[in-house]
């Protein structure tokens, strides 16, 4: 039996199992390979979802953008349309007071009281005017102060003149014009 050499059967196998262990490493190589390719498929595909998900949320958001800034263009408009609309509304309440007001001033004028001259800036008002007598310019203020679209009479100047056959007082006096309530419609 010593005769017998093993060395080329064991050869043989050694060549067996390497190719086999090339073979198994082949296959393993190539279904790693065919994983990492499906992987990233995968990968690409959930990128590609997502972008296009992106885009659309990006086209959503411009079409919402431009929504936003014609709603805010809305209002803007709405706005100056509301402040018109109150000036007109302040417009139309105030309108009848310049009647109320020179009605007043020629109701509460005394007798022997002349108005020389009137100035208005606002609410304030300012009248000139000649008077018979102190008496006559202390009665025209309380008359003023008696008035529900004047108030707040202040005299300012008095002075006395004589003239050929009578003593006269000029005189100024400061008051406001009140204004008529929402509830007003005298």
């Amino acid at each position: 039996m010593a005769r017998i050499n093993l060395l080329p059967w064991r050869e043989e196998l050694r060549r067996l199992e390497q190719r086999d262990f090339l073979a198994a490493l082949s296959l393993g190589l190539c279904l790693t390979a065919l994983g990492m390719v499906a992987v990233h498929w995968a990968i690409a595909d959930r990128i590609e979802y997502q972008q296009q998900r992106n885009r659309y949320l990006s086209e959503q958001i411009a079409i919402l953008d431009r929504k936003i800034k014609e709603i805010q263009d809305l209002e803007k408009q709405r706005e100056m349309l509301v402040s018109r609309m109150e000036i007109i509304q302040q417009l139309q309440i105030s309108r009848p007071e310049i009647v109320h007001l020179f009605d007043a001033l020629a109701r509460t004028l005394p007798e022997g009281v002349h108005l020389t001259k009137f100035i208005q800036v606002g609410d304030n008002l300012e009248v000139h005017g000649i008077a018979q007598s102190n008496a006559r310019v202390s009665a025209y203020m309380r008359n003023l102060e008696d008035s529900p679209w004047l108030e707040d009479p202040r005299l300012q100047i008095i002075e006395s003149k004589s003239a050929a056959k009578e003593r006269q007082g000029v005189f100024a006096l400061k008051f406001k014009q009140e204004h008529a309530k929402s509830g007003d419609k005298s």
